[in-house]
């Protein structure tokens, strides 16, 4: 077992490398979300109407630089989400369980989500600012405009903006729902990710190596995709309001529901489904490659 400082790098490493794949469906998803914000579905037009639609419409009048606006600051977050998340998971999940077993590798049901939720929700916390400033960049087009447009020249003209008008609080504006939207992922993705292992360790004599980890991390990442669509939905157009739109998480979350139905919170889910799912594959079996890597130096290190 790596660090925790170990795991944490581990992790970053893993989740940079799965955004750089899965971030063009993360940008449809986004403006899939925003899309007919607070609008019944008979006067919203509906200018992105699935996944690939998006990707080609997006590509086709804004270039691959349109599909992939906010990546600096999407490597960034992951870097302080899924470092804090994979990092600080087994940490937080051995000290918990040591308090109740005698033995602090039992598996517990209860204390492994608390655990997954906790290291997410710190990780939410520390990368929100990063989290704001990508979402407005993906959903800003000057051809196919949807929610609040924020017409930033790059990350760091968009953190100058925000502190400028706003203050160092407004770099943390829709944190609140940040955290709840990722303490809702977190807490089943590492638990889904090892139950699924065991089991098919167990039931299916898979052995440890890469087809595990795939097949892990794609039941992990199903999951993960239902429990966290919809505080998604809510946190996404929580980053991307500008005055006081929304007050709170549950207040845009109400406000979404009276104005465009109770679906309206799974809008984008589909897109959703195809970023989570490769992103969740690739991070946890990434994670498990650099983490073994990271394992191998620091015992280099520390015996030298």
């Amino acid at each position: 077992m790596a660090t925790t400082g170990g795991a944490f790098i581990a992790g970053g490493i893993a989740a940079c490398g799965a955004v750089t794949v899965t971030h063009g469906f993360e940008t449809v998803k986004t403006r899939l979300q925003l899309q007919g914000e607070l609008s019944s579905k008979a006067v919203a037009p509906r200018m992105y109407t699935g996944i690939f639609q998006g990707v080609t419409v997006i590509v086709k009048n804004e270039g691959l630089r349109g599909l992939l606006a906010g990546l600096g600051t999407a490597y960034c977050y992951q870097i302080m989400l899924n470092g804090c998340r994979l990092g600080f998971y087994e940490p937080i999940r051995t000290n918990l369980t040591s308090l109740f077993y005698k033995d602090s590798s039992v598996q517990n049901f209860g204390i492994n989500i608390f655990s997954g939720a906790s290291s997410g929700v710190m990780g939410a916390a520390i990368g929100s600012p990063f989290f704001l400033v990508k979402t407005r960049l993906q959903s800003y087009s000057p051809f196919l405009p949807v929610g609040t447009q924020h017409k930033y020249k790059g990350a760091i003209d968009g953190f100058g903006k925000i502190y400028g008008n706003e203050g160092i609080k407004g770099l943390w504006r829709g944190a609140g729902a940040a955290m709840v939207r990722t303490g809702f992922g977190s807490s089943v993705q590492l638990p889904t990710y090892f139950f699924a292992k065991r089991r098919l360790q167990k039931h299916l004599g898979m052995e440890e190596g890469v087809a595990l980890h795939l097949a892990s991390s794609t039941a992990s990442g199903f999951v993960v995709c239902c429990v966290m669509h919809p505080p998604d939905t809510v946190m996404s157009r929580m980053y991307n309001q500008t005055g006081d739109k929304y007050k709170s998480a549950l207040d845009c979350f109400l406000k979404t529901v009276r104005a465009e139905g109770v679906f309206a919170i799974y809008k984008g889910v589909t897109a959703h489904l195809a970023r989570i799912l490769p992103h969740t594959i690739l991070t946890l079996t990434l994670a498990e490659q650099t983490t073994k890597l990271v394992r191998q130096i620091e015992e280099q290190v520390f015996l030298d």
